[in-house]
């Protein structure tokens, strides 16, 4: 047995209450403002009360429960409510579609659903055609017909313990089904609890610290970058509802936060709002980040906001954080750090040989299934034995090694374009258009072609208040700076980007877009 032990979500809040039962645990602020906080002793009976509710209305082990909320303290107690009883959390996006709802709710076999009243209306449709979803409950304003109120269920009387061991399933994570329909990627309470631990040792956290995001708790960055790694060492998570460029930092000043987790979207809408002489005040020591921007960028967000980047990688199948830069040592940007102190890293060539430092291959992660890395995708025992062989989780993503061991991306396997023999890196021609003064935006995709396999497709949100670019002063600009065979083919302007709830690109939706021309 490892560090973690045969321990779980409850044994974890248990022994933190134990230690700290009067120290802050969590707090919520409000889409309005409004900041709400909890103790650990406070934390601990709301979960066993929910827990309570949960088991009251027929909900017990084993139990998949969709969960669509925004961040709120409804969302934590019901999480944990639902691993202290053995039953398993099923977190919705807040923007998905009916028929992506749907999808999850059959796929994941759900018994029941909590969400809030925003989204009743498409839960009606979804659950008219869902007769076997028999808990229906509602969140955060009045009960309607066919939906219990949160607060009769939070209510009821403390739920004992279950019998429930670290390798039980805790949470179903959907992919974003980029290539095919979403998997359910199934968490274990030690995923959980080896997540928690990873952060909390890579960021040298501790008690005192108070860590903040504005990232969504439906995804795992919010779940184990803030949450779980604050009740690691006793700590406190402070969740914001909406996340707002320029009001971010006053948030952070006003919550006391030392640590915060950002992604690039953050960054980038930060960078875009007016310089303030506040905005290096605030007590944050480690920002922990993920998915890179520009070199330009990160040095002029560092410069202004007084905070280095701790950059970091990670995946839902690998148990979330698989590398991070050191916080005392070199950094080494671009990388994305050194393996965490649990991890091991391989690079290999399609034929799944090692291949030397310098060379880009796929990145492979040793580790346990259940334990460090996820227990499968959920009744889908192909597409698990595909990802992880021999103890190595095949990740789909390119980087290489330096001499000393550290990490650096190159691409998602299926960004990296083939043409006319060659590879083209579809992050490297989104760096080399975001140098471009007038571009703020930019994601590469492939699209076909004939002659050459693939071409190199463009799509380029340009930055305001300036005019426009042409796509030949792209063109340009880009040839100036890469190889021929790298240089776009096509280049779309277009107002926005389609993004997920944290920013990254949705390049399915883009791909779709290559079969029907563009601007060049």
């Amino acid at each position: 047995m490892d560090l973690i032990g045969n321990r779980t979500l409850a044994d974890l809040l248990v022994e933190r209450t134990d230690r700290h039962p009067d120290r802050a645990c969590l707090v919520i602020e409000d889409r309005s403002g409004a900041v709400t906080e909890y103790t650990y002793r406070e934390t601990l009976d709301a979960v066993r009360r929910v827990a309570g509710g949960f088991e009251a209305v027929g909900i017990g082990r084993g139990d998949a429960v969709v969960i669509q909320l925004r961040n709120c303290a409804e969302f934590v107690f019901a999480w944990f409510g639902l691993a202290w009883l053995g039953a398993v959390m099923v977190p919705s996006n807040v923007a998905c579609s009916a028929a992506e709802l749907a999808y999850l709710i059959e796929r994941s076999e759900a018994v029941g659903v909590l969400t809030e009243p925003d989204y009743l209306p498409m839960f009606a449709d979804v659950l008219a055609d869902l007769p076997k979803v028999e808990h229906r409950i509602v969140a955060r304003g009045d009960a309607v017909d066919g939906f219990v109120p949160f607060a009769d269920v939070a209510s009821a009387p403390p739920a004992v313990r279950a019998d429930v061991g670290s390798e039980d399933v805790v949470e179903m994570l959907f992919t974003s089904g980029t290539t095919a329909r979403p998997k359910a990627v199934m968490i274990t309470h030690a995923n959980c609890l080896w997540g928690g631990e990873r952060v909390a040792r890579g960021a040298a956290l501790h008690g005192g610290d108070r860590l903040l995001t504005a990232l969504p708790l439906f995804h795992i960055n919010a779940q184990e970058i803030t949450v779980l790694a604050a009740l690691t060492v006793g700590g406190t998570a402070v969740l914001l509802e909406d996340y707002h460029a320029s009001g971010f930092w006053s948030r952070v000043r006003h919550h006391g936060a030392t640590s915060v987790s950002l992604v690039a979207m953050q960054v980038r809408t930060m960078l875009a709002q007016p310089p303030s002489p506040d905005d290096a005040a605030h007590r944050v020591h480690r920002a922990i980040y993920a998915i890179n921007v520009t070199d330009r960028e990160k040095d002029e967000f560092e410069r202004r906001f007084g905070v280095e980047l701790i950059n970091g990688y990670g995946l839902s199948e690998g148990g979330t954080v698989v590398t991070m830069s050191p916080v005392f040592g070199d950094r080494r940007w671009p990388s994305i750090g050194l393996p965490n102190f649990d991890r091991r890293i391989r690079i290999v060539d399609a034929d799944g040989r090692d291949v030397p430092a310098g060379t880009v291959g796929e990145i492979l992660v040793s580790g346990v299934p259940g334990r460090t890395l996820m227990k499968g995708y959920f009744k889908d025992p192909e597409a698990t034995a595909a990802t992880v062989r021999d103890g190595w989780l095949y990740t789909g993503d390119n980087g290489y090694l330096d001499e000393q061991g550290y990490v650096y991306f190159f691409d998602r396997k299926k960004d990296v374009i083939k043409r006319a023999g060659e590879n083209v890196s579809a992050s490297e021609v989104e760096f080399a258009l975001l140098e471009h003064p007038a571009v703020a935006e930019a994601a590469v995709v492939a699209g076909p072609d004939p002659v050459r396999d693939e071409e190199v497709v463009a799509f380029v949100v340009a930055r305001p208040p300036n005019p426009p670019p042409t796509t030949d002063e792209i063109a340009a600009h880009c040839r100036a700076r890469l190889a021929t065979f790298k240089v776009p083919t096509r280049i779309h302007i277009v107002p926005e980007l389609p993004k997920t709830s944290i920013g990254k690109v949705e390049k399915k939706l883009l791909r779709r877009r290559t079969v029907s021309g563009g601007d060049r």
